[in-house]
């Protein structure tokens, strides 16, 4: 049921002047014959033109959505290979400049020599290894795509991809890699190594990419005992990070002061310290689903002083009530599937502007839990409040004073009748700002709702009511 998520911006490149098929060449030279020179002149304009249209190729941004996919623009049909090149391997594909050997049951990186290629994709075959001088024909690569294979440790040379000094985006995700490969190139912006076998990363494992924007390293074996203090030390320009679903049991020691966005999502992690962020100035959003997190194990400096933290996720955690001391600047809290019974008074009355998006189904909130001091200092900002799946027998005090709510959801709890100015206010005329109301699942009698009720609200249809459980 949890909406957000903004969108992002996806790499985009200019397409570049198809190549003159050979076939044509004959033809092409009669023409040329008997129109002088004029031909030249025409194909010393074409060439120029091309040259300008890969020069001007433009780079993407290395940012992606929530696994942050970075691919070329869809292809607009197929070019036909340089002059020059070999013949492609069976199973692949050239679109510009763009080599595909998607699943096609290659055990081995093919033979390349295609100086213009920029992009390899190599993704869901059976290679083992990556030998040096594996792309020694393709200088001018910017996106490798290795994901999907039986790649091991063992199998990559050590200086396989040293030579790739344009490479931009390294994507060696489903492999059966036990280290980060060795002497990569300086120029990565994004590192994709997720769903191997990462036994640990030490000191010199990134020590050479101060250019990387985005480490991905989800589903391996990594735990603070085999972090090095010092592994992200390097790492300078580093926004995004993710390190969801390895061995953590507390938050790594060492994470770069450009840190934006960390994912820590399926871990162990049992605390939140002091020291956790005390470098992390940057920091604008944090996500601890799935961990072992109780509030008394949450320290009260752990993140109040953050000025940029705007999103916390600790949805299936332990806790059981709201956390205190939550940064001045959070604008959207989860907390589903918690055992949460109460959210303390004056929790939120510190935030400016103020908390925008609070989601709490699957908790333990009862009638006793929510008071009208437990929503201060969020009437005039929450816009969306999910309290679906909860213990609740009336609407929670305060709901007619939210002005800038769109989205309630008060569904699948225990509530039996909806009483006039609980939804309304009916000392202030206008219309509410109310579009969405998920009342289904409870123990409402339609019929005897008051008229009243909902007179706020500028559209019955926006209200869902049926089914009840009566």
């Amino acid at each position: 049921e949890q909406r957000g998520g903004g969108p992002i911006p996806r790499a985009e490149g200019r397409r570049a002047h198809p190549q003159r098929h050979p076939a044509r060449e004959e033809e092409e030279e009669d023409e040329e014959d008997e129109e002088g020179g004029e031909g030249d002149e025409e194909e010393e304009e074409e060439e120029e033109g091309e040259e300008e249209e890969l020069d001007g190729t433009l780079r993407g941004d290395v940012f992606r959505g929530p696994s942050r996919p970075l691919v070329p623009p869809p292809p607009r049909g197929r070019a036909p290979p340089p002059r020059g090149s070999p013949p492609l391997p069976s199973g692949c594909s050239l679109s510009y400049r763009t080599i595909s050997c998607i699943s096609a049951g290659l055990t081995q990186i093919p033979p390349l020599t295609a100086p213009e290629i920029t992009s390899l994709e190599l993704f869901g075959n059976a290679i083992t290894s990556v030998p040096d001088g594996a792309f020694n024909g393709l200088p001018n690569l910017e996106r490798l795509d290795l994901s999907k294979n039986n790649i091991t440790s063992p199998g990559i040379g050590a200086k396989a991809f040293k030579l790739l000094k344009k490479l931009m985006r390294l994507n060696m995700d489903g492999n059966n890699l036990e280290e980060i490969p060795s002497e990569l190139p300086s120029a990565l912006e994004e590192l994709k190594i997720n769903e191997n076998n990462l036994q640990a990363i030490n000191e010199e494992s990134l020590s050479d990419l101060n250019q990387l924007v985005t480490l991905e390293l989800e589903g391996n074996n990594l735990s603070e005992t085999s972090v090095s203090p010092l592994a992200f030390k390097s790492l300078k320009s580093l926004s995004y990070l993710r390190l969801g679903r390895n061995k953590f049991r507390i938050i790594p020691q060492g994470l770069p002061a450009s840190i934006e966005e960390l994912y820590l999502e399926n871990n162990q992690i049992e605390e939140i310290t002091e020291i956790c962020f005390n470098h992390t100035r940057k920091i604008n959003v944090i996500v601890l689903s799935y961990n072992k997190i109780e509030e008394s194990r949450i320290a009260p400096l752990a993140w109040i002083n953050q000025e940029n933290l705007e999103s916390i996720d600790l949805s299936h955690n332990k806790l059981y009530h709201v956390p205190s001391y939550l940064p001045k600047s959070l604008l959207h809290l989860v907390l589903l599937g918690n055992q949460i019974e109460r959210i303390p008074g004056y929790v939120f009355g510190h935030m400016e502007p103020g908390l925008e998006y609070l989601y709490l189904s699957f908790n333990r909130l009862s009638d006793d839990g929510v008071d009208r001091v437990s929503f201060y200092g969020a009437y005039h900002s929450l816009r969306e409040l999910f309290l679906d799946h909860n213990d609740l027998k009336s609407i929670p005090p305060g709901i007619q004073e939210m002005k800038a709510l769109h989205f309630l959801r008060l569904n699948n709890n225990k509530i039996r009748n909806i009483l006039p100015e609980q939804i309304c206010n009916a000392e202030e005329d206008g219309d509410s700002t109310l579009e969405h109301l998920h009342l289904e699942n409870n123990f409402i009698k339609t019929r005897e709702i008051s008229s009243y009720a909902f007179s706020c609200i500028r559209s019955y249809s926006s209200i869902v009511l049926k089914p009840q459980n009566i």
